[in-house]
């Protein structure tokens, strides 16, 4: 993997073309991003963040695994959740209305929109035997790449009381309206 070679293209601005590459896979390397968001290499926190804002410039989700993809090589590596962990967020003023800008733990910022759309999912290992609730829905920002953030604990509390009350297929939902585009939290009777 020539970092040296990727940090100079995306220096120049430009984002790593992935979609034009198609190197071979070359199997799976020792990172690992925790459910925090915490990048690690060989169980070692990897401590230089320009280091993994590379990494997660070349990171996309594909056949069923995370892999890093430069022009030369694809690698596997393991994510416990989501890569991402969204950790901020503010209001935007636009055309549409009030637009929820959300920041990332890497300092990447999205705007919720159909674009950038938020879906409640399973967090992975929320079945039996894990400690939380069976069947538990969370919500996960989905972002280009395939690639997904996940709210952090404190960021949701924050936006639920932002949200209000609706019913949807029956059931109690946090609801939020960014721009046009509405969304729901999650039920509200599990985010208590």
């Amino acid at each position: 993997m020539d970092l040296s070679l990727l940090q100079q293209q995306l220096k120049q601005g430009r984002s790593a073309p992935l979609e034009s590459w198609h190197p071979p896979f070359c199997g799976e390397i020792p990172i690992r991003i925790d459910r925090e968001g915490q990048w690690f290499y060989q169980q070692s926190p990897i401590g230089r963040i320009e280091l993994v804002k590379l990494f997660s410039s070349v990171l996309q989700y594909k056949n069923d695994r995370y892999v890093l993809t430069t022009p030369v090589e694809e690698v596997a590596i393991q994510v416990d959740d989501a890569p991402f962990l969204l950790v901020n967020w503010q209001w935007q003023d636009s055309d549409l209305g009030p637009l929820l800008q959300m920041t990332t733990n890497l300092g990447t910022e999205y705007l919720i929109s159909a674009e950038y759309p938020v879906q409640l999912q399973a967090e992975p290992g929320s079945g039996s035997g894990s400690g939380l609730r069976s069947g538990l829905l969370l919500p996960y920002l989905q972002l280009p790449r395939g690639l997904t953030a996940k709210f952090s604990r404190a960021l949701f509390y924050q936006l639920a009381e932002q949200a209000t009350l609706q019913v949807i297929a029956g059931e109690n939902h946090f609801v939020l309206q960014s721009g046009g585009y509405q969304f729901s939290l999650g039920l509200a009777e599990e985010s208590a």
